[in-house]
């Protein structure tokens, strides 16, 4: 079976195999029943990729995906699975320093395990319908060698899913969450698997054309599973659940409460444009009896709403939610100005910092775009540039506070594409047009999603090291792979760049040589600076190049949005 399908694979997918086994060999035999799961899923999602991607059976016929771009079904399955199992591999060595309680790793697992059904539950979905496509064909075409490699995959497709439920039985039938049942938990992880298969339709139907498969794929189990995780959180504080130990222990998902107000805000801002949706249809029923049908007060109106409607939920709703899941002495907006002001000459010399660089900058590159011939491409790594300025000395002093800087930043992008989309007045005219002028072929007039990579590329390596870690330079990962490494790729690459990768891209063996060699310097530079880098010289140097060589060959090779891809896989090899 393997060397068939081993047969199959071209450059990107040589790399994220590459990816697969480097965490395979790392992992212990305690965590055995993931491990082979992790290999399972990479087996399946390569079956469906290949199907998926033949000329005579694409998805795309049936999903408006974003054009030049391949299916991407292979990485978009195993990077957040993979990125959960090296965190577990972590977590192990907490737990043997007695940093962190077996409460914590156990709910890891049952997180990998809700990411991994997620992730084979689109695959089965997928394949099924590459499985109509290929019957629909087959009734007015002769069965082809093409028809019969399809068929052999979904072979291939029903063996790795059988084995992947039996190692997830396997795993989940130890004794977790206080002796609570596993068929519960199943239950549990199996209804991450059913609301993935809900939200990939819904994303790739509401936003035809805007991206890939593997990038829907990826996002659709990110989201499941952190709105899962708010979920557990949320139910481990109900009194009579949390005192019968019935779902999950507290102690397993204990959250800060800059992580709260974090979760909270997302909530809230991915909750409000459906209820603003519902609410606009009443509505504009109530008043379209009326006379009045000037265009600006309309449209003055339904602003008003919008506003009104935002500000009661950011403002009541979800701060009800954090108060509710976390003892808050005071309202969480406060909190968070309290927050700020306890180191003032710290964090507001930092905020001004951050408004000069951002202002400056901004202003530069805006008038270079309307006025010069320069490449948008190249344009747009002047702001990885950016990002390392803002980002690499708040880490370094306040980590903290960068924390909750991400999460304001992220609300605010989402706020503002919410405006641009409905073309709130007064300000969706002119946040399109802004935007507009910093847009690529893989953004569309639909949905603008360059800088929200950008910024979660760079935010979540950060955010998921908050806890224990001893990787020191695990949380630069995204700051490291886009700032340096992709900025240094694409400018060399396209100034001096003569070989090239393959005949059809346009990536160059002196771009990815750039970009690998100036992430190596940039991390020993690093170095220094932080506390506890003495393994990075001794037992760690080898994963340390290992990890900085494959991110780069997947900027290389990939096809999919790199700002989503390329810090996951090299934050998960780096925690290794």
């Amino acid at each position: 079976m393997a060397p068939l399908l081993l047969r199959q694979l071209n450059g990107e997918r040589a790399v994220v195999f590459l990816y697969v086994v480097r965490i395979l060999i790392s992992i212990p035999f305690s965590l055995l029943p993931e491990a082979f799961s992790l290999f399972l899923l990479s087996l399946f999602a390569l079956c469906v990729e290949i199907s998926a991607d033949d000329a005579s059976n694409p998805l795309s016929l049936v999903f408006r995906t974003r054009p030049g771009a391949s299916s991407g079904v292979l990485l978009g399955a195993v990077t957040l699975p993979g990125l959960l199992v090296s965190k577990l591999v972590q977590t192990l060595r907490a737990i043997t320093l007695e940093e962190v309680g077996i409460e914590e790793f156990e709910y890891l697992k049952s997180q990998y395990w809700a990411a991994s059904s997620s992730c084979v539950a689109v695959l089965i979905f997928l394949s099924l319908v590459c499985q109509w496509q290929s019957k629909s064909k087959s009734k007015s075409k002769r069965k082809t060698f093409i028809c019969s490699l399809s068929s052999r995959n979904q072979i291939y497709s029903s063996i790795c899913v059988i084995f992947f439920v039996g190692s997830g039985l396997v795993s989940l039938s130890g004794k977790l969450y206080g002796g609570w049942s596993p068929v519960l938990i199943s239950l549990w992880v199996l209804g991450h698997g059913w609301a993935s298969v809900t939200l990939i339709q819904k994303i790739l139907e509401t936003f035809p054309a805007c991206a890939s498969i593997g990038e829907s794929l990826l996002v659709t189990s990110g989201l499941v599973l952190y709105f899962g995780d708010m979920m557990a959180y949320t139910t481990s504080k109900i009194s009579y659940l949390a005192s019968s130990k019935a779902l999950f222990i507290q102690n397993g998902i204990n959250r800060s409460e800059i992580s709260t107000i974090i979760q909270g805000m997302v909530f809230g801002l991915f909750l409000f444009p459906v209820v603003y949706k519902y609410i606009l249809r009443i509505w504009e029923y109530c008043v379209s009896s009326e006379n009045t049908t000037e265009l600006g007060n309309h449209e003055k109106r339904r602003s008003l709403v919008f506003y009104s409607l935002l500000t009661f939920v950011l403002v009541a709703v979800v701060p009800s939610w954090m108060q509710f899941v976390h003892a808050f002495h005071m309202h969480p907006f406060l909190w968070v100005i309290d927050f700020v002001l306890s180191e003032p000459l710290k964090r507001l010399t930092l905020c001004v910092y951050w408004l000069v660089i951002i202002s400056v900058s901004v202003r530069r590159f805006y008038s270079i775009s309307k006025n010069s011939k320069t490449e948008r491409i190249l344009l747009r790594k002047y702001y990885h540039l950016m990002a390392v300025a803002i980002f690499v000395p708040a880490l370094i002093f306040q980590p903290k506070f960068l924390d909750l800087s991400f999460g304001a930043a992220l609300a605010l992008f989402l706020l503002l594409e919410a405006i641009r989309i409905w073309k709130i007045w007064p300000l969706g005219h002119l946040v399109h047009q802004f935007m507009n002028a910093f847009t690529d072929h893989r953004d569309s007039d639909l949905l603008v999603v360059s800088h929200f990579s950008l910024l979660l590329g760079c935010a979540i390596p950060i955010w998921l090291a908050s806890g224990f870690t001893d990787r020191p330079l695990a949380p630069f990962a995204g700051i490291l792979s886009l700032g340096i490494g992709d900025t240094m790729a694409s400018m060399v690459g396209h100034k001096y760049g003569v070989l090239r990768w393959s005949k059809t891209g346009k990536k160059t063996i002196e771009g990815t040589a750039a970009g690998i060699t100036s992430v190596l310097a940039a991390c020993f530079v690093l170095l220094p600076l932080l506390a506890a880098t003495g393994y990075i010289f001794t037992m760690h140097w080898f994963s340390l190049i290992v990890a900085v060589t494959t991110s780069g060959l997947l900027e290389a090779y990939t096809a999919q949005l790199d700002n989503a891809f390329i810090p996951l896989v090299f934050y998960s090899m780096l925690c290794l």
